[in-house]
């Protein structure tokens, strides 16, 4: 016979050990849906396959997020944190910064591609699509920070949108898809975009 003592301290642990296995299936039926982003169309995406790849019932997608908007929503969260893995680098090291920018290009920008491609189709992606332009131009603000940061605030902006177009994900799609231009290629015309834009900063303030 289990003591009052004993089944006090089992459910907590019960409880904790539950909790930890909800977590671990949203995390693998998260994982199984950006897995599909990165391969296919969003209106191509089903949930019955996302389930099938987690390993899990549809209900049990549907129960957790909702639905492709939910997943997309917890999707969007996790690739930011690996996108900002990617591109790390310090502010003064712009080989670095460009060499970072394009792995992560090629490791996501054909997904966010296809995503943009469809948000005049399909309005709900449009706010995460939004997120990530911010993210983006966050990511610019930082990068090149020791320049823009010495700038006035109208100016500072108008460098910043410069240097946004220069790094952003189209130009990568110019160079690599529509021209055709290898990875060392492509590294290095962007950097040389990126720091003519820097020189003229600098000549400028």
């Amino acid at each position: 016979m289990k003591s009052a003592g004993t089944t006090s301290k089992t459910r907590p642990y019960a409880q904790t050990a539950r909790a930890e296995a909800a977590e671990a299936t949203g995390q693998r039926i998260v994982d199984a849906f950006l897995a599909r982003l990165m391969e296919q169309w969003f209106d191509e995406i089903t949930l019955d396959r996302v389930a099938a790849d987690a390993g899990v019932a549809v209900q049990t997608v549907i129960r957790r997020f909702g639905g492709k908007e939910g997943l997309l929503a917890s999707a969007v969260k996790l690739l930011t944190a690996q996108v900002n893995a990617r591109r790390e680098a310090p502010s003064d090291d712009l080989p670095r910064q460009i060499h970072n920018l394009i792995v992560d290009y090629e490791e996501a920008g054909d997904a966010v591609l296809r995503m943009l491609a469809l948000e005049p189709r399909h309005p709900t992606l449009q706010p995460f699509l939004d997120y990530g332009r911010g993210e983006h131009r966050k990511w610019v603000a930082a990068a090149f920070a020791p320049a823009l940061e010495k700038l006035a605030p109208a100016a500072r902006q108008q460098a910043t949108d410069k240097l946004v177009i220069a790094t952003d994900v189209y130009t990568w799609k110019l160079l690599r898809r529509d021209m055709g231009h290898s990875l060392e290629s492509t590294t290095s015309t962007m950097k040389s975009l990126v720091s003519a834009l820097l020189a003229d900063i600098a000549n400028n303030r």
